[in-house]
């Protein structure tokens, strides 16, 4: 290792040749842990200057593994999510950790639109039966939807993917409304007007799921919460699974009140072969791959880039999440 350059540990999973070419011409040096374990996380941070984070969330950085991070000095998180990450206790450390905020958005906003309109219109169901010979023309009509123009959307959440969503259900005619913790100024919600969360779930009649998770949101949309969609109401859930109760959603469905769901995202990653999800048809499934687009990709790829040269020019990183000072400087 050149002594004027960084020790980068990569997290993803990913070939070592393919991150090292990623860095290229950055003063890096690139190590992956032995291990794809916290054992192999923790015996690889010594000597890390800079982490690169598991978008996939398989690897994490918790707080019992920093005592051997004696010289990190900041976190790169390769998606928008952090919840891999305890960012307490790196905030705690003074370790700045910083996203890819919106380099996904539009991809995701337009999965949630395609598997609005999937769900409303029953699209994967009516294949499903036709490859096994039906013709099910009715049956789609009886089994509830119907037109995303002039439909009631209520948006969870109203970072770059929820704006990006308003936008595109308003432009089908939608009438939309959001919730988030904070209320966004007029101009940038995407024309959605902000409701307090339970006055928006008795809006919606189609419910879209963006918001990040964090201890305040975890769990959020509990059987309680779901009780107060309309009758025959659809859920899209692009989040975290721990944002949604999937126990009272199967309830929901299965008692009635709530009409279909799709979900790109579960508590449990990948699924497990037994889950129930998997045997309830009113449940579109994605694996968690609604920002998997190319043009997504190259997006997430160019803004690490751009984060590892501005920690390694001594320029301040963009995107930090933990509220702490974007010059990065290295420990001597």
């Amino acid at each position: 290792m050149s002594g004027d350059s960084w020790r980068l540990l990569a997290l993803p999973p990913l070939d070592e040749g393919l991150l090292r070419a990623l860095f290229d011409g950055l003063p890096v040096d690139v190590a992956v842990p032995e291990s794809r374990d916290p054992a192999g996380v923790a015996a690889a941070l010594p000597g890390a200057d800079l982490v690169l984070g598991d978008w996939t969330g398989g690897l994490g950085l918790a707080a019992d593994q920093l005592g051997a991070a004696s010289r990190l000095v900041f976190v790169q998180q390769p998606s928008v999510g952090v919840d891999s990450l305890d960012v307490d206790a790196l905030t705690a450390a003074g370790i700045p950790v910083a996203n890819t905020a919106g380099a996904n958005a539009v991809s995701v906003a337009e999965w949630c639109v395609g598997a609005a309109y999937a769900v409303l219109r029953w699209l994967a169901w009516a294949d499903e039966r036709m490859r096994e010979g039906g013709w099910p023309q009715f049956d789609v009509a009886q089994r509830g939807g119907g037109e995303v123009a002039g439909r009631r959307v209520g948006i969870v959440g109203m970072g770059p993917i929820g704006v990006e969503c308003a936008t595109r259900f308003a432009a089908l005619g939608a009438d939309v409304a959001y919730w988030s913790r904070r209320e966004r100024p007029a101009g940038e919600s995407g024309g959605a007007r902000w409701l307090e969360l339970d006055a928006l779930l008795a809006h919606a009649q189609l419910l879209v799921v963006v918001v990040a998770l964090a201890p305040a949101t975890r769990g959020l949309l509990s059987a309680e919460r779901l009780a107060l969609l309309p009758p025959g109401a659809f859920v899209v859930n692009a989040a975290r699974g721990g944002v949604l109760d999937e126990a009272a959603l199967l309830d929901a469905l299965h008692s009635g009140h709530l009409a279909g769901a799709a979900l790109d995202v579960y508590a449990t990653e990948p699924l497990p072969a037994d889950s129930p999800l998997r045997r309830e048809d009113r449940i579109l499934l994605s694996p968690h791959a609604a920002g998997a687009t190319r043009e997504a990709q190259g997006r997430v790829i160019g803004a690490v880039i751009d984060n590892i040269r501005r920690v390694t020019s001594g320029e301040p990183v963009v995107n930090v999440v933990n509220g702490l000072d974007p010059l990065v400087l290295r420990k001597s």
